[in-house]
């Protein structure tokens, strides 16, 4: 059974900084890609950013130059560095991650962006 576990939520001020992490284990193989999509309030679930297991990295057009992603496949865990984050960052953001065979999600963590 796979299990996916997130971690680095939280309430921060805007221009703040987190780190959001997940950490996947329980599968006999490695993902093929790992990443972070997020959904805020009354909107849809997108894509915030993904990163294949050759380093091959995806973004939102809007998050380029803010967010940065990255993996560590001896560790099946990827990372998301959010910089400079803005009110409208607020939401929960969901770790997403895909073996040759099947797709699995996080439960989420709760990122809240306030003064």
């Amino acid at each position: 059974q796979v299990q996916l576990v997130e971690s680095g939520g939280g309430l921060v001020q805007p221009g703040e900084s987190l780190r959001l992490s997940c950490a996947a284990s329980g599968s006999a193989s490695s993902p093929v890609a790992m990443g972070w999509y997020r959904q805020a309030p009354g909107k849809e679930r997108e894509l915030v950013a993904s990163i294949t297991n050759s380093g091959i990295t995806n973004y939102a057009d809007s998050l380029k130059g803010r967010f940065t992603v990255s993996g560590d496949n001896a560790k099946n865990t990827v990372y998301l560095q959010m910089n400079s984050l803005k009110p409208e960052d607020t939401a929960v953001y969901y770790c997403n991650v895909m073996f040759y065979d099947m797709i699995y999600w996080g439960k989420g963590t709760l990122v809240t962006v306030s003064s």
